[in-house]
């Protein structure tokens, strides 16, 4: 067997990809846990799948110092810059449409349709 750096135990055991299933998806609406923004809500920009991250607009917010670069009219500017940096997924919880409660996700196949549902209210999650 290869020996696999940094990966957990059950990947590689089970021989899987990488990819996980995300319970949080582009578009909803999240409720921050920890960190400098907690407790601030937003809505979810991307979705790093492989890395565990998402990413949300306007808040994480991280100043950069970006030198100048090359003459006036080809190059950038210079000077200090936000950034938006990615959280990690177990940082944030998902608020729920119906309620407006924070949640977790629970899923029901509706005929062949798999769908997201809260935990809380039993309503389904949209979209």
């Amino acid at each position: 067997m290869p020996v696999l750096p940094k990966l957990h135990h059950w990947l590689r055991r089970s021989g899987s990809s990488t990819t996980l299933t995300m319970k949080i998806k582009k578009g909803d609406t999240v409720k921050i846990l920890l960190g400098k923004d907690s407790g601030k809500t937003g809505v979810v920009d991307r979705v790093l799948a492989k890395k565990g991250k998402v990413v949300i607009s306007g808040l994480n917010l991280y100043k950069r110092h970006v030198k100048k670069q090359g003459h006036p009219p080809a190059g950038g500017e210079g000077g200090v810059i936000e950034i938006v940096k990615p959280l990690n997924i177990s940082n944030v919880a998902l608020v729920c449409s119906g309620c407006k409660k924070t949640t977790r996700v629970g899923f029901k196949f509706e005929g062949s349709d798999k769908v997201r549902f809260c935990k809380k209210c039993g309503k389904g999650i949209k979209q």
